[in-house]
């Protein structure tokens, strides 16, 4: 098949739940987010309801619209600027058509009618369908359709339009008004039913709207281009075979790419453009334009017969919608049977993954224990699955469970106890979209054993997460140095750099609202992770005396300590083969005299530098307790590629991980082209036994003058606690030079499960921009053995 020969790899949506709409043409439909908003066409009458289709969660759902709802319409504008639609014309009733412009608020389901004013020179447009109605930047181009020049609707007399308008958006709601704008170049000729997409390159920053095929009596196959800053017409020269003359197609961009599918075509390939009277099909063809060099490729060409329903069927009149780099197609009408003197419409939904999908996020930390992670990373929309490999980054520990076990003894990092609590977000009533709560892996692990085609309903979609490196790091000499505070408390056991812990918004469209995209929430949403980094960060810690500032009258002194955090770097993060030891190059002999005896670094060899597969994963969170080793003849230095089959699990032994190592991982997203680029690498390390968990449950309420910042004991103390601490990111020359260095001040040293953040300490404060604007808090509970793992707060701003 064409199909297989491009790559092509069409999935049917098979298993969906929701009010299904009934199957109709001439409809129109716009994506936000992941989720597919489909309005009007006709079948047995034209169609007023508003469907949407959550393409993650696979379910349909009706709205409830409320305003100035528009009546049902039919081969109209509709075109989505944000979280707004707008609808203009189309046909309400046979013969009469519409000029009415609606907008649709999708965030609050809100319809209005809206009242552009006319053109300073010339008349609004008139009534019509089958025109075409592109967004570009703040304004909607409107160009051509069909109009009726009977006033008596019953009386169709057909006037093909090529007059081109431009709306005027106001931002956020509402319009200004419509211009004629003056054109150079020869206008495209009078037609409907054709497609306009606008695209700009990204090296030529002028954008273009293409106009292609459409109906004047006979189909056409002509491409125009306008040159929107110039306003310029012209008839570029393509490459390649062009498609048969068609109208009622689609046309939709992903990438440089222009997708155009289906339509209306001659009977037969005789002739650029057949007789009015010729005979025509609907067709099943799909074809890209290439929008950078012009050129047409034929994916699955007009005479293809596919019986094995591999492919989407012949159609006119349905929709395309592009989500991401995934193409959806729905519906739309696969003949006329002249014995019935009906349509025949479809029934289906399908859509196509024309890329690899991109790479996810670092791989980041929600909860270690000695032998298992719990993990998460960033969803890549639209994907089938995720595949998840580690590595061991030092040599399995002689004896497994020894407390300290090459870890030197007088290091007081978190990676000693090396494992965190997971926390889920707060409740954040005012945050884009509702808030959904991380979801704990369960036993079964989402794992989907054999690389088997993952279901789309399996999916789980989260929107906004923070992409965050976090490493382990090692201490200088002037760490061990035991700093006195003005309570007497040695500062020899604080964490000198608290593990960066990961802190996601996690996002779903709900099936009865979506909330404005522009609000800022103000409380905190976090969960927690860990993360440990290669020998290439090195922390540095000095005391630092402040100023004595008031709170409600109480006087509060606080000596503080500095701590950086320096990301990994890029060169660190793409070297395969990492020493296992952790001594810093930089680090004294007496540094170097004060530790306890490291375990010997093996031989670095071939065998350590592979990587081995945890599984594919359904969900963009895995928990790990065990990897797959690959047989010994199937191993090489890259174990796996881009792209690479992935082998039968069933047939493969297993590892355990084991307690005081450090493993470092990375994730591939899977869809229907196949297994795309590997994530960053992270690294983590198993807990070792005897230190306390991270503090959960952080709350921040905000007050007048001050914040009040309150948390919940680690779940696993593994003894009694002695003291909590708690850091706030702060601005630095060192931040200035390093961006990707945080500079944190502790704020706070106590029993207490709370504290207050005065507004002098938060005026001090760095506002972290890697994501949406937050103040970074970290805090982290100290036991015998010492300091344990930090739990991480962003509180947006």
């Amino acid at each position: 098949m064409a199909a297989a020969a491009a790559g092509l790899s069409w999935r049917r949506v098979s298993s969906f739940t929701g009010p299904v709409p009934r199957s109709r043409h001439g409809h129109r439909a716009v994506a936000i987010r992941e989720l597919l908003i489909i309005f009007g066409g006709g079948n047995e009458g034209i169609a007023d309801e508003l469907h949407v289709y959550n393409t993650v969660t696979n379910q349909w759902f009706l709205p409830a619209v409320r305003g100035d709802i528009p009546p049902g319409c039919a081969a109209h504008g509709f075109v989505c600027d944000g979280t707004r639609i707008l609808v203009f014309g189309g046909m309400v009733e046979y013969g009469r058509y519409s000029n009415d412009l609606y907008e649709l608020q999708a965030s609050r389901w809100l319809w209005k009618k809206v009242k552009p004013q006319a053109p300073s020179n010339g008349s609004p447009p008139c009534p019509r369908l089958g025109h075409s109605f592109s967004l570009y930047g703040n304004k909607c181009y409107l160009f051509g359709g069909l109009a009726n020049e009977s006033e008596d609707s019953n009386n169709n007399v057909p006037r093909y339009l090529n007059d081109f308008y431009e709306l005027e958006l106001q931002h956020g709601s509402g319009v200004v008004g419509w211009s004629i704008p003056v054109t150079k170049g020869i206008l495209p000729s009078p037609r409907e039913s054709h497609t306009a997409i606008v695209y700009c390159r990204k090296d030529v920053g002028s954008p273009k709207m293409y106009i292609f095929g459409g109906m004047c009596g006979c189909r056409l196959n002509d491409l125009w281009e306008l040159d929107i800053e110039t306003m310029t017409w012209s008839r570029p020269e393509t490459k390649g075979t062009v498609p048969l003359p068609r109208s009622l197609h689609t046309a939709n961009v992903i990438g440089n790419k222009m997708y155009v599918f289906g339509g209306w075509v001659p009977q037969s390939a005789g002739g650029e453009i057949s007789a009015p009277d010729g005979e025509w099909k609907c067709t099943g063809s799909f074809s890209y334009l290439n929008l950078d060099t012009t050129e047409w490729i034929g994916l699955i060409s007009d005479c293809q017969e596919d019986k094995s329903n591999l492919l989407p069927g012949p159609r006119a009149g349905h929709c395309a919608v592009a989500v991401g780099t995934r193409l959806y197609i729905w519906s739309g009408r696969d003949g006329y049977r002249k014995a019935w003197n009906n349509q025949v419409c479809c029934k289906d939904l399908w859509y196509l993954d024309t890329e690899r999908p991109l790479a996810p996020s670092q791989v980041q930390l929600i909860r270690a224990t000695t032998n298992s992670f719990q993990l998460k990373w960033d969803e890549v929309p639209t994907v089938e699955g995720y595949l998840l490999q580690l590595h061991a980054d030092s040599p399995v520990p002689p004896v497994a469970g020894i407390p300290g076990a090459g870890i030197p003894e007088t290091s007081v990092l978190s990676s000693q106890g090396g494992c965190s609590l997971h926390q889920s977000p707060q409740s954040l009533p005012s945050v884009p979209y509702p808030e959904m709560k991380v979801d704990h892996p369960s036993q079964t692990n989402n794992l989907i054993p054999n690389n088997v085609q993952v279901a789309l309903s399996s999916s789980s979609k989260v929107e906004g997460k923070e992409k965050v490196a976090a490493p382990e790091n090692k201490v200088t000499q002037e760490t061990m140095k035991n700093h006195a505070d003005a309570t007497g408390f040695k500062e020899s056991n604080a964490p000198s750099l608290l593990p960066v812990c990961t802190s996601s918004a996690q996002t779903s469209a709900n099936v009865g609202e979506l909330h404005d995209l522009d609000k800022q929430s103000i409380n905190p949403d976090a969960s927690v992770s860990c993360t440990v980094s290669s020998s290439q960060t090195m922390v540095t810690q000095q005391a630092v005396k402040t100023e004595s500032s008031s709170t409600n009258g109480a006087v509060v002194k606080d000596e503080t300590s500095l701590t950086t955090f320096n990301s990994k770097s890029e060169a660190a993060e793409t070297a395969y083969v990492m020493p296992s030891t952790r001594v810093s190059t930089e680090q004294t002999n007496d540094s170097h005299s004060s530790r306890a005896p490291q375990r010997p670094s093996a031989p670095v060899k071939t065998r350590d530098r592979r990587w081995y597969d945890v599984g594919i994963f359904k969900n963009n969170s895995a928990v790990v307790n065990q990897f797959y080793l690959l047989p010994e003849e199937t191993l090489n230095i890259n174990s796996k590629t881009e792209g690479a089959d992935v082998p039968d699990y069933r047939l493969l032994k297993k590892q355990d991980l084991f307690p005081g190592t450090v493993y470092r991982f990375r994730v591939a997203a899977i869809n229907g082209c196949g297994v795309g680029p590997f994530s960053k690498i992270s690294e983590f390390k198993t807990c070792i036994p005897g230190f306390p968990g991270a503090p959960s449950t952080v709350k921040i309420t905000k007050s007048v003058d001050c914040i009040h910042l309150s948390w919940e004991p680690p779940a696993s103390p593994s003894g009694n606690i002695l003291e909590y601490s708690a850091y706030l990111a702060i601005r630095s020359t060192q931040l200035q030079e390093n961006p990707s260095q945080l500079v944190f001040m502790r704020i706070y040293c106590g029993l207490k499960t709370s504290c207050i953040v005065t507004a002098a300490q938060l005026s001090n404060a760095h506002v972290d921009y890697t994501s949406r604007p937050a103040i970074v808090f970290r805090i982290s509970a100290k036991n015998e053995r010492g300091y344990g793992p930090a739990t991480q707060v962003r509180w947006l701003q």
